[in-house]
């Protein structure tokens, strides 16, 4: 597969990616972050690196409506929920277990 291909499939995949979370939102971050290591904040932040490689600004903000597909102020509003303490728990238990 030539590079030009392999670019446009991974393109494909992470707008896929992006789709698939904007229509969960009854995944909350958290869970994502306790499951996988990361979640829809830790993809925006990429996304802004990724930006700021090539030479293009984009602050916090604008990275993270791209992946939210609103102001994240606005998807916090709607859907996210208080986190259980039990999602704090395995979150604690997690960060230490990447320090190591």
């Amino acid at each position: 597969m030539d590079d030009a291909t392999r670019t446009e499939i991974e393109a494909a995949a992470f707008r896929r990616l992006v789709e698939h979370l904007r229509e969960r939102t009854n995944v909350q971050n958290i869970d994502l972050m306790n499951l996988a290591g990361f979640c829809r904040n830790c993809l925006s932040r990429w996304y802004g690196e990724a930006a700021e490689a090539k030479g293009h600004e984009l602050d916090k903000a604008a990275a993270r409506e791209i992946v939210y597909g609103m102001p994240y102020e606005e998807w916090r509003s709607k859907y996210q929920t208080e986190a259980t303490d039990a999602q704090k728990a395995a979150f604690s238990d997690g960060a230490k277990k990447h320090e190591s």
